[in-house]
């Protein structure tokens, strides 16, 4: 058992500290008793030692402990901690009074008592204020050129970060706030806690210090908003260690520091995968990503190869892309092989000699076009590529007879008002059809929200506004998202994918949805900004085809859970595969005679829920948002 010493290594100072005000106490009473009959001829006698100077000297040491005295360090004597002992000299004067009363004060002049708690005050305070002078001192003399740090946490995080610090010789911790009781007053590696992250304000300000660390790297999204929040009010810069995560895949250093990101406020508890059903079911496997090299599909790359797939089949149409995602997969996995296919995922010819070229086991159809605004005014390419394309792979997955076929659709195919929703909806019912029509392939279609970090999402786009200055431009002030990270949307997609069943659709848990405009005033503080005086935030109106809210699912779509929390599966709703599949040919005449009149009605004709927004500007009423059901909520309605 741990040792009063070994869980308090400061305790040894903390009694001399309180011998040393003992002392004073009692040095002050005598100086007192002193100077009211140095004057005097007929002074009574005041003995050194006596039953009413022990006794005034228990009661204040009482007091002291009592007010929390010893509960800070001379190296940090503030204002705030000669208050607390001006608050324990006069409750100290208080007990004083009470307990001679029954003696009606008798030899104790009324004037030694009310300058008592002044001259005690004083002779407690000065050599606290001296040795934190003198300190500083020190401090700037022996290196006036680190920068003052104060970490936030204490576990094995904050130790390695405290070397690190002192190793560079740019940084000089002076302190650590923490919310473990055990821990306050002791000392890591000779930095001393001195308080609850609640208290980190009033610490920051009396230890001086420059910059703030948060050295927490497992904390949730919740805590790191409430541990934000402080530091804001602090007004100093403020940084965090990296996550193990983010070190094993390369985007950070050890002992790192980096800004804290959006992602980190935004994301949720780590997730849990099942990750013997998600290694069993890709081990030794070919995997082929359509879109590879895009903000999803390069991240299913990614997983894929962490988690034991003999080869990854790059098909995606950028040069760059390619070239990129191919490098990466080669330096990061050696023993991986990496192939190829540039070309357009929608020409039959392309896909066709991908699947008869390597035989993928699985194919992830993550290629698309995404944005809403640009896309309303591109029927034409929405559908081809998002639509018609969808149906070449899966049509080609089909007859290669691949194993599995998983789509990435979007949650605005639910209710789609645009022509993203309209395009990618169409895309899973094209799914959903040929799963009937191809025994020896399964489908499943996996859908979520807006990824943090995308090529074309909102946070990058806010990002570089208030780079350049601002306005961050939000479409309206009652508009709201859901938010997942890129590696935690593929997680969720492998664990959907192994666990599947044929023909359904998966939706994630993405958590509640984010209004917009908080999203902007966070990054716009993160950024050292204060939102609405340095950086404002103007609403220009929702684009054309956006909704005020987005939706996961429909509300006839049956959903039940799945053995993991994050997934609902989504019963398949009523419709004829054989307008869907027989309307194909006709969309792909439409789309050789770019005829957007004709698209538009056989659009509406296959997914009668398609309602297009006919203004811009007016926000849609159609959806509204449905909670995402917990495992114990069962069968929805």
């Amino acid at each position: 058992m741990a040792s009063w010493h070994d869980r308090f290594p400061g305790s040894g100072l903390r009694y001399a500290v309180m011998l040393h005000d003992l002392v004073m106490v009692w040095l002050g009473w005598q100086l007192l008793f002193a100077a009211r009959y140095a004057m005097l001829d007929n002074a009574p006698d005041q003995p050194l030692f006596s039953l009413d100077v022990l006794a005034v000297v228990a009661i204040q040491g009482i007091a002291f402990w009592k007010v929390g005295l010893y509960q800070g360090l001379w190296r940090f004597a503030s204002v705030a901690d000669l208050i607390n002992i001006f608050k324990a000299s006069f409750i100290g004067l208080l007990a004083i009074v009470v307990l001679f009363t029954y003696r009606r004060l008798h030899g104790i002049p009324i004037s030694v008592l009310v300058v008592y708690p002044f001259a005690l005050s004083a002779l407690l305070g000065t050599p606290r204020l001296l040795y934190r002078a003198w300190k500083d001192y020190q401090s700037v003399h022996s290196d006036a050129r680190a920068r003052r740090v104060l970490v936030i946490g204490a576990g094995q995080a904050a130790e390695g970060l405290i070397k690190d610090l002192r190793r560079s010789g740019d940084y000089e911790p002076v302190g650590l706030v923490d919310d473990s009781i055990h821990l306050k007053g002791a000392k890591l590696h000779g930095v001393p806690i001195l308080g609850k992250i609640n208290d980190l304000v009033s610490v920051a300000r009396e230890t001086s210090s420059k910059l703030l660390v948060i050295a927490i790297p497992t904390i949730d999204a919740a805590g790191m908003q409430r541990i934000v929040g402080l530091c804001e009010r602090t007004g100093l810069p403020f940084r965090t260690v990296p996550r193990l995560t983010d070190i094993l895949e390369g985007s950070s250093l050890p002992g790192e520091l980096k800004e804290v990101a959006i992602e980190d406020l935004l994301g949720r508890k780590p997730i849990l995968p099942d990750w013997e059903l998600i290694r069993g079911w890709l081990r030794g496997r070919t995997v082929l990503v359509t879109g590879g090299g895009g903000s999803i599909g390069s991240e299913l790359c990614r997983q894929c190869a962490r988690h034991g797939v003999t080869r990854v089949v790059v098909l995606e149409i950028s040069e760059l892309l390619m070239i990129n995602i191919q490098a990466e997969l080669r330096r990061n996995f050696p023993d991986l092989d990496v192939q190829g296919v540039l070309g357009d995922c929608g020409d039959p010819a392309v896909i066709r000699h991908a699947l008869r070229t390597f035989r993928p086991d699985t194919v992830f159809h993550a290629a698309a076009y995404k944005q809403v605004p640009l896309l309303e005014d591109q029927l034409r390419e929405a559908v081809r590529n998002n639509t018609l394309a969808t149906e070449c792979v899966a049509s080609a997955c089909a007859e290669a007879g691949v194993e599995n076929f998983v789509l990435i659709s979007t949650d605005k195919a639910v209710d789609p008002v645009n022509a993203l929703g309209a395009s990618k909806r169409y895309a899973e019912m094209i799914c959903q059809s040929l799963n009937k029509r191809a025994p020896s392939t399964r489908f499943v279609t996996v859908r979520f929200g807006n990824v943090l970090g995308s090529v074309g999402s909102v946070v990058p786009f806010f990002r570089e506004q208030i780079r350049k200055g601002g306005p961050v431009t939000v479409t309206h002030p009652d508009v709201s998202r859901y938010f997942m990270t890129i590696p935690e949307a593929c997680l969720l997609i492998l664990q959907a994918a192994a666990s599947s069943s044929r023909g359904a659709i998966y939706m994630l848990d993405m958590g509640e949805p984010v209004l917009i405009r908080d999203l902007a005033e966070q990054m716009i503080r993160l950024a050292g900004k204060v939102p609405g005086a340095d950086i404002g935030i103007v609403y220009t109106g929702l684009r054309a085809g956006e909704k005020l809210h987005e939706s996961l699912f429909y509300h006839d779509e049956n959903c039940q859970p799945t053995a993991h929390p994050k997934v609902m599966e989504a019963g398949v709703r009523e419709f004829s595969p054989d307008l869907v599949l027989g309307n194909v040919a006709a969309l792909r005449k439409a789309i050789a005679s770019y005829d957007i009149e004709a698209m538009q009605q056989i659009l509406t004709a296959t997914i009668p829920e398609f309602k297009p927004i006919e203004e811009p500007g007016v926000p849609s009423t159609s959806a509204k948002i449905v909670p995402f059901p917990t495992k114990e909520a069962g069968r929805i309605h």
